[in-house]
């Protein structure tokens, strides 16, 4: 599966510590990150992240394009609920493009493990069954 990892500022460090825990999930797939987030996740872990643009300069409008053209099966999005953000028309442009697409979206840690047990214990292949409702 094609993963995308974002974090605000103030999320970073915790996206960071959630890619250490559960590296030998995340290693079995594709990732992609925006910038900053991107680095700090491969220097502190062996994850191979392709990384776009930050955020705030296009990497959200990025992942998003991807999620548009069915090209992504999941996104990781730690938010900063309670820091207001420059480029928030992107942010939820990305959660909303998530929602039209049926991208599973993890908007905070508890999700987000969900989200990576299911996927390794099989129960995320939503896309399979996507194809079967139609």
């Amino acid at each position: 599966m094609k993963i995308a990892l974002i974090a605000h500022d103030r999320k970073k460090d915790n996206l960071v510590q959630f890619a250490i825990a559960y590296q030998g999930i995340l290693m079995e797939h594709s990732l992609y990150a925006t910038g900053t987030t991107g680095q700090r996740v491969m220097e502190a872990t062996n994850l191979q992240i392709t990384r776009f643009c930050s955020g705030p300069l296009g990497g959200d409008q990025q992942i998003g394009a991807m999620i548009a053209n069915n090209d992504m099966d999941m996104v990781i999005f730690f938010r900063d609920p309670l820091t207001a953000q420059p480029h928030e028309p992107d942010v939820s442009a990305l959660i909303r493009l998530c929602d039209v697409y049926q991208v599973p979206l993890a908007t905070n840690m508890g999700t987000a493990e969900i989200l990576l047990k299911g996927l390794q214990e099989g129960f995320v292949d939503w896309r399979m069954i996507q194809e079967r409702r139609n």
